[in-house]
């Protein structure tokens, strides 16, 4: 009912009598008080004027899986939302669900992780109301040698929402980090269940520094709002980064991998670069030629040699 209320008052810019909206929602005024109380402890400022109504002044900086629904207009993608404001880890949760048998395009948020994660064992910082935090259920109908593809569409699709809302040039390092004059704004976590021959279910986990403090940031990493100089929309950003995740991840499903190939050769830092690279516990230095068709990165080394990498650690050579 909350959100019924919502539209009626977002669809005015000025007040709106409350007989009106009781009226046209079959609900009593006591009622439609009690939900307009809720609303405000959920932290939306709603003015109330007798003989006038109810206007909204302003919502809160909260990623409200009402608020990400309002005209995302996906197929499938977040048409279910957990959201939380704090867990340990939003995979965690994805994880579990997964196993229960979530619906593919499932997605789980939380303002804050406290335990937060990304590839190899490390951890994220997830300060509270400051970043995006998301674990999205997929459920792919493809080889699971295809899976680190998924890896590449979802960082395309999140430059691709930069881009669009903040009007950033953001780029790619091989194979997950969102980057910025050599800074890190984000990464992708991708997890992975399969059986031989089949992918069971597959987690992206997306997170991204949006309006953190750049005092709170480590020297190497950076936020949307340190760049841009302004506050981010983060309902916006979260809302454009599903419709880029679901119109990716379709093209990919027609079993093409090229197109996402090329976009991502668009916005990646990495190919032409001399990079090191910690593989099977073993340094390489080499020189980064090209992406393979299921997203392994090609490298040449100095014998003229070109191997395959499929996961691992690089640092760009200067």
């Amino acid at each position: 009912m909350e959100n019924k209320i919502l539209d009626f008052l977002k669809k005015k810019q000025d007040y709106i009598s409350g007989d009106h909206i009781a009226q046209r929602l079959g609900i009593s005024r006591q009622a439609l008080w009690k939900h307009i109380q809720a609303l405000k402890d959920s932290g939306y400022d709603i003015e109330a004027v007798p003989h006038l109504g109810y206007k909204l002044i302003s919502s809160p900086d909260r990623l409200f899986p009402s608020e990400i629904s309002r005209h995302l207009n996906t197929k499938f993608i977040g048409e279910k939302i957990y959201y939380f404001d704090s867990v340990p880890s939003t995979m965690d949760i994805a994880q579990q669900l997964s196993m229960k048998g979530a619906a593919e395009g499932t997605l789980v948020l939380a303002e804050t992780q406290t335990k937060g994660r990304g590839r190899l064992g490390r951890e994220w910082n997830s300060p509270k109301c400051k970043g995006i935090y998301m674990s999205l259920i997929l459920r792919p109908q493809i080889q699971p040698g295809l899976a680190p593809m998924l890896t590449l569409l979802s960082a395309v699709s999140v430059c691709e929402a930069i881009r669009e809302i903040a009007g950033l040039d953001i780029q790619i390092k091989w194979p997950n980090d969102i980057v910025m004059h050599s800074k890190k704004l984000g990464g992708i976590l991708t997890e992975l269940s399969a059986e031989m021959d089949e992918v069971r279910f597959v987690i992206i986990g997306i997170g991204l520094n949006v309006n953190n403090d750049k005092k709170a940031l480590l020297p190497s990493a950076a936020s949307l709002k340190d760049i841009k100089k302004e506050e981010i929309n983060r309902i916006e950003l979260l809302q454009e980064i599903l419709r880029r995740l679901e119109t990716n991840y379709l093209i990919f499903q027609k079993k093409d991998s090229q197109p996402i190939i090329e976009k991502w050769r668009d916005y990646n830092i990495t190919l032409g670069r001399r990079i090191k690279v910690l593989y099977h516990r073993k340094h390489i230095e080499a020189e980064a030629v090209d992406i393979d068709n299921d997203g392994g990165l090609l490298i040449r080394n100095d014998s003229g040699l070109i191997q395959k990498i499929t996961a691992g650690d690089i640092v760009h050579c200067r």
